[in-house]
């Protein structure tokens, strides 16, 4: 095949790479002499006629293209496909025109339907030259083509000089041919398809598009005709969306097809399970013992029942069961039952499992009058039977949808309430509260959803006596880029939010200030931060939060003793677990142990914060719980942990859409990594973390996932690379680190610049450093502070002044424990020792460090120690290199130096890293390459790699 004719066409098929290469395989197989078949099987929409095409498009300058595409007139003719197929003739001696039989179809002899005399006849139409075979929607043939056809297909091989490609909905009539199956349209590519789509349009909202994909969900004929039916307006975000989005019948008319040769009885149970999904989250099908009961009052058999719903399938394999719950294929099958049936089948249906589900609610307690109230999933089943708006029904609804139901069900709820309102502003209050409830239940695409309908300029929330009130849309807005957006996005969208709240929801505008200020604290916005903690103060909150709030105000103001005193007030929350405020006062606790310092009470407070959103939810603060308690045991030294909890909430944070949590969770990731390696894991996780951070203004996260190279960094022996990580970050310039975060990296810091000889050249600096490290560790109840600063000390002191200071630092991790940082220390102290000759003494904090670094799994620090105790004459048990034996010969210091020249490190740099003079060095080498038998460092490198 030229490249003129190649099937590729990135300007008419979009995500279809894979399937286009295996279709320019296939053809250029044809193209030897040899043959073959291909089954294209996808439900409708999905391409598989575009992908059809594009092959007999590029086949057809080459040979002979026999096209078909199914009639409704072959399902009941007898050969009727076959006589379609042949009829078209031999294409390749025409022009190629419409690829489509567009006359009647004509029985074919019954000489045709055998598999020999089929092929027989199309080498006949082929003439000697490669035919391609090409039947589209293959499934809608008559049954006796289908089997001619397949039985044909399947003898083609070697020399055949004959491809049959078709496509189907379901391959189970052509099994033993090959099946390629086209998967739906991933997010890139579906979003290039959407903006061809809309190329000519003024803009696209970011929120229309969302919802535009999530409603397609890969169907590319789906997306095309939903762009297609909405108004410029509607697409740019200035109206709100229609609901149901128009545009997709044609697609759930081609899905309905599948429906009409079905038995009545099994329609019947596809309607009730289609409807009995209404009063369901998104995507958690029908209950299985419900859809018994309503199968059985409308007269469906029970043997047919019990076989469709709990053993074998008799729907076709429409519907499958999970456990209790039973689900369709495909969610725009369960659309297409309800779109293809007669409305009064389908409102009977709704009428009936509302009935069902009244019936099936808790009787009143004895001694009770008054009847039960009606269970929140029968209201909406009448809603659905409701055969236009309903304000009352809609205001019923509103009503039940509160807690205990969980957030999704609350959500579902009030988007039919809202779909039954009259009034424009309580239509857009609902949907807006749907999408309140959909961004708590961790479904932030579905929120975007919702408030989409909302539309942009009718923003109200329900205020006193049901009148709309301003304020709600804007507040979902806002909680939602606090988790996926820019985080001063957040901060103006939720202070913008609580003012208009404030006068008819105090609630929600206090949550509104509480995320505005956690959204100024994620950007580094101190000021921010403290704004919105001050606004609080005209609203009515608890003790323990106007606690919290008092304290925080007061540590930014600089009264920290003050603040202090009022933090360790709220770390013990009031209330029941059970709450569903519990998690969120948890969660504050524990940020007021960390500013507080107390490690183990942050953990404590983590900890109760996690099993409050386990037991009680919401789902979308399961990743901030498992942040907030991953965080708290990287600085109580609980490294292990930490990591553990932090793969845990980057997966949550994953499947409920905060990208932001992400970013947090990846530089917790990466400053576990810095201790416990490798290296490249350290250094995925710091990238990944940075890439979310910058967009999105997360200082906090950028500060720690540098902080966590650099640390990784000094474990490697390369304490340049760490000083320049870390200088701006607790430097005075623009691009200073998190306020809350920089103080912690200074010991690093002055570690770092200590070893790679900045001393000299930045002495002012660093003693500025761990003098606003020595006022901060005079504040915190942090016990591992006060060792570190005595080790910052340490590695500034003058000589005579150094031993003093490191038994004051060990004396200090005496007291507050922690294998790590105490290794730390024991390390440099060693180091110190022997670079000033004292090997004896040097020999003891060296293997201290090396026993404290392996009990806390510091693999690449243990190495760092091993080394130094090897260089102070102590044999230790070399690790195996990875590149074999060729430094078997050589001492362990000749073995370091050269590992770090292989690396592409200087002399200068080997030197710094190993604390020894670049003389020192130079002899080495030399005797390393005269051991070895080579000339250069090149040759060394060559040597070592893997």
């Amino acid at each position: 095949m030229t490249p003129s004719t190649t099937v590729r066409s990135p300007l008419r098929l979009y995500g279809r790479d894979a399937e286009l290469a295996v279709l320019e395989s296939l053809l250029e197989q044809l193209r030897r002499g040899d043959g073959g078949a291909l089954v294209l099987a996808a439900p409708p929409g999905l391409g598989r006629t575009a992908l059809l095409r594009e092959a007999a498009e590029a086949h057809r300058d080459r040979g002979p293209v026999l096209y078909a595409a199914a009639a409704g007139a072959m399902r009941s003719a007898p050969g009727g496909g076959l006589g379609a197929l042949l009829g078209s003739g031999a294409a390749g001696s025409a022009p190629f025109g419409p690829l489509a039989a567009t006359g009647p179809p004509s029985a074919a002899p019954p000489s045709v339907v055998s598999p020999d005399a089929l092929l027989g006849r199309l080498r006949e139409l082929g003439a000697g030259r490669p035919l391609l075979v090409c039947v589209d929607d293959a499934h809608a043939w008559d049954p006796e083509s289908r089997a001619a056809l397949a039985l044909a297909a399947r003898r083609l091989g070697p020399g055949s000089r004959i491809v049959v490609l078709l496509t189907t909905a379901d391959a189970t009539a052509f099994a033993g041919l090959p099946v390629l199956q086209p998967a739906p349209l991933d997010e890139v590519a579906a979003g290039a398809l959407l903006d061809r789509l809309t190329s000519g349009t003024e803009g696209l909202d970011p929120v229309v598009r969302a919802e535009l994909l999530r409603e397609a969900a890969g169907n590319p004929r789906l997306l095309t005709g939903l762009t297609g039916r909405l108004t410029p307006d509607q697409l740019a975000g200035r109206t709100p969306l229609p609901f149901p989005l128009p545009g997709g019948e044609a697609v759930l008319a081609a899905h309905a097809e599948r429906l009409d040769g079905l038995p009545d009885r099994t329609r019947a149970l596809l309607l009730l399970a289609a409807a009995a999904q209404e009063h369901e989250p998104d995507g958690t099908g029908a209950d299985a013992l419900l859809l018994l009961r309503a199968g059985t009052r409308s007269g469906l058999p029970r043997t047919f029942l019990d076989r469709a719903l709990f053993g074998t399938s008799v729907t076709g394999g429409i519907l499958q069961r999970a456990g209790s719950r039973v689900h369709f294929t495909h969610r725009l099958v369960a659309r297409a039952v309800l779109h293809r049936a007669p409305w009064p089948h389908r409102r009977a249906a709704h009428e009936l499992l509302a009935t069902l589900l009244t019936e099936a609610a808790p009787a009143p307690p004895p001694g009770t009058t008054p009847a039960p109230p009606v269970p929140l999933a029968a209201l909406v089943q009448r809603a659905c039977a409701a055969p236009g708006p309903d304000a009352v029904l809609a205001a019923r609804i509103e009503t039940a949808a509160i807690a205990p139901f969980p957030h999704a069900e609350r959500s579902a709820a009030l988007a039919r309430a809202a779909l039954l309102s009259t009034e424009p502003a309580l239509r857009a209050a609902r949907f807006a509260g749907a999408a309140e409830q959909a961004g708590l239940a961790g479904d932030p695409c579905l929120a975007r959803a919702l408030l989409a309908r909302a539309g942009p300029r009718t923003v109200g929330a329900a205020g006193p006596g049901g009148d709309p009130g301003p304020g709600l849309a804007p507040y979902v807005h806002g909680m939602l880029a606090l988790r996926s957006g820019p985080a001063a996005d957040a901060h103006e969208a939720l202070l913008a939010s609580a003012g208009l709240l404030a006068p008819h929801d105090p609630r929600r505008a206090l949550d509104a200030l509480l995320g505005a200020a956690e959204a100024a604290w994620a950007a580094g916005d101190a000021l921010g931060h403290l704004d919105a903690m001050n606004r609080l103060a005209h609203l009515p909150v608890g003790p323990d939060l106007e606690h919290y709030r008092a304290g925080m105000c007061a540590v930014l103001e600089g009264r920290t003793a003050k603040g202090h005193a009022l933090l360790r007030r709220c770390l013990e929350p009031a209330g029941d677990p059970g709450d569903p405020g519990a998690p969120a006062a948890l969660l504050r606790a524990g940020v007021a142990a960390l500013v507080l310092g107390d490690v183990t009470a942050a953990c404590r407070a983590g900890a109760r914060a996690l099993a409050a959103v386990r037991t009680a939810g919401p789902d979308a603060l399961l990743p901030q719980a498992l942040e907030h308690l991953a965080y708290a045991e990287l600085r109580a030294g609980r490294h292990a942990g930490a990591r553990a909890h932090a793969l845990e909430g980057l997966h949550a944070a994953r499947r409920t859409g905060q990208p932001n949590s992400s970013a947090h969770l990846h530089a917790v990731l990466a400053l576990a990594a810095s201790v416990e390696g490798p290296a490249e894991a350290c250094a995925a996780h710091a990238e990944a973390a940075l890439a979310g951070a910058g967009p999105h203004g997360l200082a906090q996260a950028g500060t720690l996932a540098t902080w966590a190279r650099a640390r990784a960094d000094l474990a490697s022996g390369r304490p340049g690379e760490a000083a320049a990580r870390l200088a701006p970050l607790v430097g005075t310039g623009p691009g200073r680190g998190h306020f809350a975060a920089r103080t912690l990296a200074v010991p690093c810091w002055v570690e770092a610049a200590v070893l790679a000889g900045r001393l000299s050249e930045e002495s002012g600096e660093l003693h500025a450093a761990v003098d606003e490290f020595a006022s901060w560790t005079a504040r915190t109840a942090d016990p591992g502070a006060p060792a570190q600063l005595a080790r910052c000390r340490a590695l500034l002191a003058p000589a005579d002044a150094v031993d003093a200071r490191y038994a004051e630092a060990l004396d200090h991790h005496g007291r507050a424990g922690g294998d790590f940082e105490r290794a730390r220390t024991h390390l440099l102290y060693g180091q110190w020792l022997r670079r000033r000759r004292r090997t004896r003494e040097a020999r003891g904090p060296l293997r201290d460090a090396l026993v404290a670094f392996q009990c806390c799994s510091a693999r690449a620090w243990a190495e760092r120690a091993a080394g130094e105790l090897r260089a102070a004459g102590e044999p230790v048990a070399e690790r195996r290199d990875a590149a074999g034996e060729p430094l078997a010969a050589l001492t362990p210091q000749q073995q370091r130096i050269a590992r770090c020249v292989a690396e592409g490190a200087t002399n200068r740099e080997v030197a710094l890293r190993l604390s020894l003079s670049p003389r020192t060095v130079d002899h080495h080498l030399r005797n390393v390459f005269a051991a070895l038998g080579i000339r250069s460092r090149t040759e060394l490198a060559r040597l070592l790699s893997p």
